[in-house]
């Protein structure tokens, strides 16, 4: 917990405290630092070594990441975003990981104009407001897409005819069910069988729960939870006796937090465990000098955390989080900012649906990742697509491998 201090502490406004300027312009991280941390720091890491880039300053003002820690409550999220309404000083919020909070207060969002990136909440609803300017923009997995891959990957990848979903009692775990039922009409009539659980769910109802799975005759199972509850869920898995314990293709919820130290080597050695995640890895493309450089800026900010790349833990969070970044910058870039940052975020928006110059990230070159949304065009606001989609596993040290998208069926 010394070091999480530590690296929360090493705020925007540590590196950039030396700039020859009175204006410190904030951007807020909404995440959960206290039950998710791996994923908040990384998140907050990522975005924080696109800044490094600028010196931590744009057009004269000084930038400062913001961590607010809403513990994974929903009405705690709502006060940063209230906090972020009446603050003069700050330019947009970074999202974090859980997506129930964006969905539940969406349209409380975009109604009063908060500029939101989200790098990571994959939920369906959050990018598609259909009563107004959309204000929310995602460098992500989009769930109206990731069901599919997940779908795929049972199907064409672990032979998997009747798939059961084991999904968590969320807003989340619904959008997944819609997706998922959508996609498995394309191999099969068969109705999905589902299993819901609530947060805080415990090894001992888990066996109950995953037994029953077993008998039932499905041959695999797809779990959209977070690693809290995948932790026990898993546990439970590892106890099953041999025959019982069914191939899992995962959402990528379970790379959120320390699922990885919990399930450690031996008990993954028992597991037949897929998650879904973005197609970039730190652990390949060794001589890729972009992504080598990228990660050199991040250790010099972070060398208490940071000695090499595979200690990115939650990579996703900080590949996303710095992609953004590097949007935001280009965004801002071709405005001139006012100072007023009511003024300011409105053109920021306006900007991210125009941007006009490629911009390089670590997941891919982006061109026009964003554009103006209506209901004719639901992805406006979704910087990626189902083509950046993976699937991956860790390895014997708790590292995450990304699987290249080779083992894809043409469906009839």
């Amino acid at each position: 917990m010394a070091l999480v201090a530590a690296i929360v502490l090493l705020s925007g406004y540590s590196f950039a405290a030396d700039l020859d300027t009175d204006r410190t312009i904030k951007i807020y991280h909404d995440a959960d630092y206290s039950n998710h941390e791996s994923s908040a720091l990384a998140m907050m890491m990522g975005l924080n070594t696109a800044l490094d880039e600028v010196g931590f300053q744009l057009q004269g003002y000084r930038l400062e990441l913001v961590p607010k820690n809403h513990r994974g409550n929903s009405v705690r999220s709502k006060q940063h975003i209230n906090e972020f309404i009446e603050d003069p000083d700050a330019l947009f919020i970074l999202g974090g990981l859980h997506s129930s909070p964006y969905i539940r207060y969406r349209d409380y969002i975009n109604e009063n104009q908060v500029l939101l990136l989200i790098p990571w909440a994959a939920g369906g609803p959050i990018t598609r407001y259909d009563q107004g300017l959309n204000w929310v923009f995602r460098l992500s997995i989009d769930d109206t897409k990731a069901g599919y891959r997940m779908i795929q990957y049972a199907h064409d990848k672990k032979s998997c005819k009747t798939p059961h979903l084991l999904l968590e009692d969320t807003p989340w775990g619904k959008s997944n069910f819609e997706t998922m039922s959508k996609a498995m009409k394309q191999y099969s009539d068969v109705k999905l069988s589902v299993s819901w659980f609530n947060w805080n769910t415990k090894v001992n109802s888990a066996r109950i729960l995953l037994r029953d799975i077993a008998n039932s005759g499905s041959d695999c199972i797809l779990f959209v939870g977070n690693s809290i509850e995948g932790v026990d869920i898993f546990e439970a898995i590892v106890s099953l006796e041999e025959s019982q314990r069914l191939p899992v293709v995962s959402h990528w919820g379970i790379t959120g937090g320390d699922f990885e130290k919990h399930i450690d080597a031996q008990k993954r050695e028992k597991l037949d465990l897929s998650f879904i995640q973005t197609c970039f890895s730190f652990l390949g493309d060794k001589d890729n000098a972009i992504k080598d450089s990228i990660f050199d800026r991040a250790k010099k900010l972070y060398p208490q955390a940071l000695e090499s790349s595979v200690d990115v833990s939650s990579p996703a969070g900080f590949i996303h989080s710095y992609d953004l970044g590097k949007l935001f910058i280009q965004a801002v870039n071709e405005i001139k900012l006012t100072g007023d940052v009511r003024v300011d975020r409105v053109a920021i928006r306006n900007k991210l649906e125009n941007i006009n110059t490629p911009v390089e990230g670590l997941l891919k070159i982006y061109s026009a990742p964003f554009s103006a949304w209506s209901t004719d065009d639901q992805d406006a606001h979704e910087a990626l697509g189902l083509d950046d989609f993976c699937m991956a596993t860790y390895d014997k040290n708790g590292h995450v491998v990304v699987y290249p998208n080779d083992y894809i069926k043409e469906v009839d």
